[in-house]
């Protein structure tokens, strides 16, 4: 078997991942918690376990693969890697079902994915209106999540625009204006554009190389990236998510100065994860210099500070991404982001760092559990009675969305660079100097 399964070796069974773990929390199973996952992992390497085997097949596919019980292992255990490594097995034995086929053949495609996002955006004034409880209405919650966030708070909000020539900044409390540094003397940024974001997110794209360019970055364009491979990676399908990687290594090449912004934490843990993706591949030393450049959009921003943008009235609860938090260990520059916007309050809830049940395309394989971890997220929030919820995840800006919209709540789910972008129009930053 040459998949490895090296990374479990440190576990030791102390079940402090237990907690940590949204489905054992969901349904109390042993074999829904990462210990007992990682017994079936550890007879599936031995051979005791044919990769057939329905009870291990059932429990492994229903791991989220949100990568919670990695940061509060004592011993290290290598989780995440090694479930991506047990469904490529398994998927030799069985591929993914058709839909899931379906899917990931869409997203790695752009000539399919592109007339699939236009028709969803086609459908998507219509969504908020058919949003619903209900199986159906759940599918056109989660693609009313994906809209501009519009409001008549009076705050202007970001249109759906690429511009990012043209930045300055003012501190709003003084009124004096201080302009970035001239475009030769800005650092390079490249964003990675993904699929989800670009079909369905591309305003949070445009605020992303928005507020990148207000400080002091200069956002350079890379047309032959595609998707990033995630999806494709954690169902088993390794050898279509290795031709992506190695299209989005090649293409970023044609940069090699700048940084590769993300902001999608899916995106952005699997690309920095590229060179154990690729490892043995005749490209996996530029794997690792490309991993190496990968940075989350927070991470850019809150080594600038970020400069202080106009005030916002209000009340925000931040989600954060499990592949942000668990993954890339990514906690405090999201932070960052919404203290530079003045009057902004954020509001703590329970279940900030368990995974809202989105997983990528889990939420249409495995639904009934996907809204039963769901649930509690939803619960904990509402509880904490925000204006607004700000995840870094387009899978989870959706899940949390049509959740929210499930409960009877019209609580809006924006990415923190939406924030910020807001709170720079609030502030004239963009206007003074002729940019957006």
């Amino acid at each position: 078997m040459s998949a490895d399964f090296s990374g479990l070796d440190p576990c030791v069974h102390c079940g402090f991942c237990l907690q940590s773990c949204p489905t054992f929390l969901v349904t109390g199973d042993e074999s829904d918690s990462p210990r007992g996952r990682i017994v079936l992992m550890r007879a599936l390497a031995r051979d005791e376990r044919h990769a057939g085997n329905e009870s291990l097949r059932r429990h492994l596919d229903r791991c989220l693969g949100c990568r919670g019980c990695e940061p509060v292992c004592p011993s290290g255990v290598r989780y995440g890697q090694s479930l991506e490594a047990a469904r490529e097995v398994i998927g030799r034995e069985r591929r993914p079902s058709f839909t899931a086929r379906l899917v990931l053949a869409t997203m790695a495609d752009a000539t399919l994915r592109k007339p699939a996002m236009a028709a969803a955006r086609a459908v998507r004034p219509l969504a908020g209106k058919l949003a619903g409880s209900s199986r159906v209405g759940f599918a056109f919650g989660m693609l009313a999540a994906t809209g501009p966030w519009k409001t008549g708070s009076g705050i202007r909000g970001p249109e759906a625009s690429g511009s990012n020539a043209g930045f300055g900044a003012r501190d709003p409390g003084s009124g004096n204006a201080t302009r970035v540094p001239d475009p030769e003397a800005r650092t390079p940024v490249a964003v990675f554009r993904g699929c989800i974001m670009e079909g369905l997110f591309s305003h949070v794209n445009a605020a992303t190389a928005r507020t990148l360019g207000a400080n002091g970055y200069q956002v350079t364009e890379i047309r032959a990236q595609g998707c990033c491979g995630a999806l494709h990676a954690h169902a088993g399908e390794h050898e279509q998510a290795k031709e992506l990687a190695r299209a989005n290594v090649t293409a970023f090449a044609a940069a090699p100065n700048a940084a590769v912004a993300v902001n999608s934490a899916g995106c952005g843990a699997a690309l920095k994860e590229y060179p154990h993706l690729l490892a043995g591949d005749p490209l996996e030393a530029e794997a690792r210099t490309f991993a190496g450049r990968v940075k989350d959009a927070s991470e850019l921003l809150a080594a600038r500070g970020p400069r202080p943008g106009g005030p916002l009235p209000l009340r925000v609860a931040y989600d954060p991404p499990c592949h942000l938090l668990h993954a890339q260990r990514v906690a405090r520059e999201p932070m960052a982001v919404l203290e530079a916007i003045p009057e902004l309050t954020r509001v703590a809830h329970a279940e900030a760092e368990l995974c809202c049940g989105s997983a990528g395309i889990y939420s249409l394989l495995e639904p009934e559990l996907s809204r039963a971890v769901l649930g509690r997220k939803t619960e904990a929030i509402l509880a904490s009675s925000p204006d607004v919820v700000a995840t870094g995840n387009p899978g989870c800006a959706m899940q949390l969305g049509a959740g929210l919209r499930a409960a009877g709540a019209n609580i809006p789910v924006v990415h923190p660079v939406e924030l910020l972008d807001r709170s720079y129009r609030a502030a004239g930053l963009y206007d003074e100097y002729g940019a957006a």
